[in-house]
C-alpha cells in the first residue's frame, strides 16, 4: 500500500517539525514547508495527497493558497490549522474548498483521523457518476451542477452535503448524523456553519421549482425533488 503524502505548510518552525516528525513516526510522507509559496511549489512537484494548511503564513496565507490549488484541483482534501475562532474565518476557509479545520493546540491522533477520514471518503466517491437532482445534473467529482446548460461550481462541503442530501431523498438527512460526518461534532458553531452551507445550496438550486431543502425542526433536513 502506498504511503499517505501529506503537504504540511505551518511557518511556526517548532511546531511544523514536531507535527513532520510524528506523522513520518506513523508512515506518513511528510513534506514541510514554512510559507504558502514554498508549500505552492512542493505541492506543484510532488503530488500530494493531503493539505494541511495553516491559515495565518507569511508570503502567502493559506486560505489565498488553498483557492490558488482549488481553481486547478476541486477534490484534494484540505484541513486548516488556525488559533483563531471567528465565525467568519472558518467559514471562509470552507467557502474556499476547505473540508476539515483544527484549532490549535491539537493532538497528533486528531489530526491523523482526520487526515484518514477525508481521504477515505474521497476514495469512495471518485468513482460517482453523473446524478439527476430534478432538472439538474450533479457532477460530485468535479463538484458542479449544470441546469439547461449552464454548470455552477460548489465547494467541497456544499458537493459533499448535496450527496448526503440527496443519498436520502425525500427523507429525513439527521442533524446530528450529518455535523458529526462532515464537521466532526455536532456543537453549535458547526450547526451555525451547516446553516449557511444549506442556504448556499438552495439558491444554487432555485431554477427548479419543484426542488426543496426542507428544515425539519429539530430532526435535520429534507430535500424533496
Amino acid at each position: 500500500m502506498d504511503k499517505i503524502k501529506v503537504l504540511l505548510a505551518e511557518d511556526e518552525t517548532s511546531l511544523g517539525m514536531i507535527v513532520k516528525e510524528s506523522l513520518e513516526s506513523r508512515d506518513f510522507v511528510v513534506y514541510h514547508a514554512e510559507n504558502g509559496e514554498e508549500a505552492l511549489e512542493i505541492y506543484t512537484k510532488n503530488e500530494p495527497d493531503i493539505l494541511v494548511l495553516d491559515v495565518m503564513m507569511p508570503k502567502k496565507d493559506g486560505f489565498t493558497l488553498a483557492k490558488e490549488i482549488r481553481e486547478t484541483n476541486k477534490s484534494i482534501p484540505i484541513i486548516f490549522l488556525t488559533a483563531k475562532s471567528q465565525t467568519a474565518d472558518v467559514l471562509e476557509g470552507f467557502n474556499l474548498g476547505g473540508n476539515d479545520y483544527l484549532k490549535k493546540p491539537f493532538s497528533m491522533e486528531e489530526l491523523i483521523v482526520r487526515i484518514k477520514a477525508l481521504l477515505s471518503r474521497i476514495e469512495v466517491k471518485t468513482n460517482l457518476e453523473l446524478i439527476k437532482i430534478g432538472n439538474y445534473i450533479f457532477n460530485f467529482t468535479k463538484q458542479t451542477l449544470e441546469f439547461d446548460d449552464v454548470k455552477v461550481n460548489l465547494t467541497h462541503r456544499e458537493a459533499e452535503l448535496l450527496l448526503n442530501l440527496n443519498n436520502k431523498k425525500n427523507q429525513v438527512l439527521d442533524r446530528t448524523f450529518i455535523l458529526n460526518k462532515l464537521w466532526g461534532n455536532d456543537d453549535f458553531f458547526n450547526a451555525r456553519s451547516m446553516d449557511v452551507f444549506i442556504s448556499k445550496l438552495r439558491k444554487k438550486l432555485k431554477k427548479d421549482d419543484n426542488i426543496q431543502i426542507l428544515n425539519i425542526r429539530g430532526f435535520g433536513y429534507k430535500l424533496i425533488c
